[in-house]
């Protein structure tokens, strides 16, 4: 809300997202951010803004009760459904996922976003997916499984180090009571899930939903038949895959080899 209250000030004013990013020491890309609610107002942007768009201490106003989130706006309905989730199953295809990545990793997974990502907005960003790692631990515990790509255990992301490293943490993951992890290999005949990754939850207030995430941003499946083929796409992957205990051998192996 901040961010479309910003930009209709700026429009009202006939100023451009670069003409005030130099009043605001912003670059056009960061007051864009701003005002698709990506990122949060940093310095002496909401008072320099107030000013000089003439927003007569609106601006001021919304910032007092503004509330940023480290999570794209898109993201944010399903950060929260994840926190409270009592069960929480993911397949991943092209990276693996971010409650399972390590620091140096993760890093890598932002480093190599494009459009390029501002240093601060990495680091927030880092700092928002690794919190969220902390539901894997919550009390109660929430059932937690994984389905991954083989492939996705080999891309080095970060260097071959980075991999290692995250490959260990994904096997001490693994050995959570509460924590499954399954590894789909490359050479089934027989796949269920070709139609790409997913998320599905179950939560205590709000039955079973589903969740899809695309390049730069996400939807909700909760309808039938929809949602129960998602999950019973998801059962027979499973099935498909290798169980848990093969998995981790695989896993070890593949960092063996790095």
């Amino acid at each position: 809300m901040f961010g479309s209250l910003l930009r209709f000030y700026r429009e009202r004013a006939g100023m451009t997202q670069e003409n005030l990013g130099g009043y605001v020491q912003y670059s056009k890309s960061q007051v864009a951010m701003v005002e698709r609610g990506e990122r949060p107002p940093k310095g002496k942007l909401i008072e320099i803004a107030d000013e000089v768009l003439g927003a007569q201490g609106a601006l001021l106003a919304a910032g007092r009760k503004l509330k940023a989130s480290r999570f794209p706006s898109w993201f944010e309905d399903y950060a929260e459904l994840e926190a409270k989730a009592t069960a929480i199953y993911m397949y991943a295809n092209h990276v693996i996922p971010g409650l399972l990545q390590t620091a140096a990793y993760g890093r890598a997974t932002f480093d190599v976003y494009r459009p390029p990502l501002e240093d601060d907005e990495i680091e927030a960003r880092l700092a928002a997916r690794l919190d969220r790692q902390q539901v894997l631990a919550r009390k109660p515990l929430p059932v937690v499984g994984f389905v991954l790509e083989e492939h996705v255990l080999k891309r080095p992301l970060g260097g071959e180090q980075s991999l290692k490293e995250q490959l260990g943490h994904i096997l001490e993951v693994g050995q959570r009571r509460n924590v499954e992890i399954q590894v789909m290999p490359t050479d089934r005949l027989i796949h269920a899930g070709l139609d790409g990754p997913m998320i599905l939850l179950e939560t205590k207030d709000d039955g079973r939903i589903a969740y899809v995430e695309g390049p730069s941003n996400g939807y909700f499946v909760g309808e039938q038949p929809d949602l129960g083929h998602m999950f019973a796409r998801y059962g027979i992957l499973r099935a498909q895959a290798l169980n848990p205990e093969e998995s981790a051998q695989l896993i070890s192996e593949v960092a063996g080899r790095l």
